[in-house]
């Protein structure tokens, strides 16, 4: 078995929690009856996948800026 490249471990967790946040609300909101809570957890997915967006996006370096001549 090939083990996973570094990309594809470090997005992982993100993908497992808002997979799993999905299948949470989905339990709340059909199986226990709780609408509101399942609707609730289920705004939680697009935010943990932002989370790891944010977390794991390259930051470019600042551009250098062009020495100015002083007057």
């Amino acid at each position: 078995m090939t083990p996973l490249p570094p990309a594809v471990r470090l997005k992982l967790p993100f993908v497992i929690a808002g997979f799993a946040s999905f299948l949470f609300s989905v339990w709340l909101y059909f199986v226990k009856d709780e609408t509101t809570a399942g609707i609730f957890v289920g705004l939680w997915v697009p935010s943990i996948h932002s989370l790891g967006t944010l977390l794991l996006a390259q930051v470019d370096a600042p551009a250098s800026r062009p020495n100015r001549v002083r007057t």
